[in-house]
């Protein structure tokens, strides 16, 4: 079972989030939360392997209850978004989201993307890579410091290239012509060197470093 722990201050969408949900028979919602530091509690206390996260909440904020959950490694994070929460995007992927979802998602593309959470590939909504990319192409490229790409192979470097197209774990074993487990070992080194709690993260650093 996928353990699922929601996060938002509107109780009516903590419910339609449940409902959707429930339609699953592979995912459990386990908890519920109304602001961001009652989630990190939660999170703290059941270990959920998906953390559904607004970014508006009263008192700690979706993006420092991210930061706080990923750096602590307790739960990957996918992020409650809707059209006006741009000014967001970066802050909470670089806290260590796992990817953007828009409140107004569908059912099965709800599931699919928590299962794909799940199993340690990022998401983003269509709408939201969009907006993404056109941040990527507006602002100038601002490579990381020399010292944490020196350290990666030629191997790691061609995963975070793969990372910053979006590749999935099975779409990177394809491409690198190694098995899937292969491929999330070499996923979860590239993170550990870059010190990036989320592929997301490393897809960020891959474009802003030139390499996707």
């Amino acid at each position: 079972m996928i353990r699922i722990l929601l996060a938002d201050d509107h109780a009516a969408i903590r419910a339609g989030m449940r409902l959707m949900l429930d339609q699953a028979p592979d995912i459990e919602v386990i908890g519920e939360a109304a602001d961001g530091a009652v989630a990190i509690r939660q999170a703290t206390a059941l270990r959920p392997d998906v953390v559904l996260m607004d970014i508006r909440m009263p008192g700690t904020d979706g993006i420092s209850a991210t930061r706080a959950i990923t750096s602590a490694g307790l739960s990957d994070v996918l992020i409650l978004t809707t059209f006006d929460f741009d000014d967001y995007l970066f802050g909470a992927l670089r806290a260590g989201a796992a990817g953007f979802l828009l409140k107004s998602v569908e059912p099965a593309a709800l599931i699919d993307a928590v299962r794909r959470v799940a199993a340690g590939d990022g998401f983003l909504a269509p709408e939201v890579t969009r907006r993404l990319l056109a941040a990527f192409v507006a602002t100038p490229a601002a490579p990381p410091p020399a010292p944490a790409l020196d350290g990666l192979t030629e191997r790691e470097r061609d995963v975070l290239a793969a990372l910053g197209r979006g590749l999935s774990n099975a779409d990177l074993a394809a491409e690198l012509a190694i098995t899937e487990a292969t491929a999330k070992t070499h996923v979860s080194r590239v993170l550990a060197k870059l010190g990036c709690t989320s592929r997301v993260q490393a897809a960020i650093l891959a474009k802003e470093a030139g390499l996707a």
